[in-house]
């Protein structure tokens, strides 16, 4: 029997691609090829943008409240179908399915924020802000926007962008990563079935030539990107010299600080959950543990011991913890790393490259990995690992942490573990990071709040959801209004107008 080939979604509609080109899409648990994405040309995102433009007035001009209720209703269906939903994150991505339910959760809050729009999107107003003038200023859509979403997180990263796009009146064009279609194809049709009207979203899976159609289509205003560093950057550089706004969200290596007066038990746990949950590929996951003073030994301990312990296997398999690598790709390029790691002096605490999952055919997967004593030179410190690989650096003093942080080149995300109110209050005050966790390993801001790092981590100047992203999916404009009474005499001049 031949490989499903997937559909793209346009205009409301599946349609199935002409570009001839595919690519495989995996189960990692197994290793089977389980149908291929198409690989949209740049004509077909092309017409997906048509398609976009196309429904732009009608849907710009909807009354918020209206695209409020779609939305709602959107949420319904994907509470009713997360169980589906889920079961797709996982087969195509690896991870476990309670990961997957969660990760959609997620997202589902960012649609129950965008149904917020009424309120979102209130402009200000002054009245008399000159003798008989008055002023208000009004939110409007930028137009056709696109996002392009990596692989680890298939329903939450799409949803971070495409229900606040769509809620402040924008159309929208996705393009899901290859490696994970599906779920981006389904939230289409959920999106559609809830009452969007054809041509508001558009799902185009690709790879390069689509993302290159879309940087450079002069109809797309807006790009939100998610993924690694250097594309990060390309996306940014290429479609801002086009006069597009851009979000492009780049790599991360994230640190959490561990002070001597934390509850050693409590933290562990946390730690275990950053570093291998989903199997490391978390944009948001610890990679780096930066062990200060007397904390190192119990803390390295207790880390080996719960790593160890944990359950790897199927996603879809119950009680298990740990998943597969998306790849085999990524998972031999992980194992490369720590090998690096090893032969530049990391003492190998725990080992999981030569893990062996019974039953589980050539599927993708690597057990938890805990190296000490790890240095800034290292290639395993340098990298964006990506994977279920924990490292350990070792410092005397707070002081010696927040310097340490500073000075990598990401500001994604920290954490600090610590009774101390007052080491707490500093080290958010201090560090150099986008987003803080205090005895919080994945600080991941709620809907409500904007999600975004620092430094190489962010090119742009806004953040996704929360108001930033209905910053960025808007324009402001401003109005000023005068009406002069009949009798009022006018004359001309020629001067700066001032107030007052």
């Amino acid at each position: 029997m031949p490989t499903p080939v997937l559909p793209l979604w346009i205009g409301g509609r599946e349609v199935q691609s002409a570009s001839g080109r595919t690519g495989d899409v995996f189960d990692p648990s197994t290793g089977d090829v389980i149908r291929r994405a198409p690989f949209a040309s740049a004509a077909e995102v092309g017409l997906a943008v048509a398609a976009a433009r196309a429904a732009l007035p009608g849907w710009r001009d909807a009354p918020p409240l209206r695209r409020a209720r779609v939305l709602a209703r959107f949420r319904e269906l994907l509470e009713a179908n997360r169980h589906e939903l889920a079961r797709i994150i996982s087969q195509e991505h690896g991870k476990t399915i309670p990961d997957a339910a969660g990760s959609l959760q997620r997202g589902i809050e960012v649609v129950e924020f965008a149904t917020g729009a009424p309120h979102l999107l209130k402009g200000e107003q002054a009245e008399d802000v000159a003798r008989g003038v008055d002023s208000h200023s009004v939110l409007q859509p930028v137009g056709v926007c696109a996002g392009i979403t990596p692989f680890n997180f298939p329903a939450m990263v799409p949803m971070w962008m495409f229900p606040v796009a769509i809620a402040c009146g924008n159309t929208f064009v996705l393009k899901p990563s290859e490696k994970v279609p599906s779920t981006a194809l389904r939230l289409a049709s959920l999106f559609h079935e809830a009452g969007l009207p054809e041509g508001v979203l558009n799902v185009v899976p690709g790879d390069a030539e689509a993302v290159g159609a879309i940087l450079t289509h002069p109809d797309v205003a807006a790009v939100s990107f998610v993924g690694s560093t250097p594309i990060a950057r390309h996306v940014y550089e290429t479609a801002a010299k086009t006069g597009k706004r851009v979000q492009a969200l780049g790599g991360a290596k994230n640190h959490a600080v561990v002070l001597p007066d934390a509850e050693l038990e409590s933290t562990a746990d946390a730690l275990i959950g950053a570093g291998y949950g989903s199997a490391g590929e978390r944009c948001m996951a610890i990679s780096v543990v930066v062990a200060v003073g007397e904390v190192a030994e119990p803390l390295v301990a207790r880390l080996r011991e719960k790593a160890a312990a944990l359950k790897v296997g199927p996603g879809s398999q119950a009680g298990v913890e740990m998943g597969p690598l998306v790849t085999s790709v990524h998972r031999d390029r992980i194992r490369g790393i720590i090998a690096a790691g090893v032969a530049q002096g990391a003492k190998v605490v725990l080992d999981g490259r030569d893990l062996a999952v019974p039953g589980a055919g050539k599927g993708f997967f690597l057990g938890p990995t805990l190296l000490d004593h790890v240095t800034p030179g290292m290639t395993v410190y340098r990298e964006e690992i990506f994977g279920p690989v924990l490292v350990v650096v070792r410092v005397r003093t707070l002081d010696e942490a927040i310097e340490f942080v500073n000075q990598n080149p990401y500001g994604n995300g920290t954490a600090i573990f610590t009774d101390s109110g007052r080491a707490a209050q500093r080290f958010e005050h201090e560090i150099q990071v986008g987003m803080v966790g205090v005895n919080v390993a994945i600080p991941v801001p709620m809907a409500f709040f904007s999600f975004g790092g620092w430094k190489q981590s962010l090119f742009g100047d806004l953040h996704v959801h929360g108001m930033e992203g209905v910053k960025f999916y808007t324009r402001t404009k401003t109005v000023t209004s005068r009406w002069p009474a009949t009798e009022e005499k006018s004359r001309i001049t020629l001067a700066m107008p001032t107030h007052g």
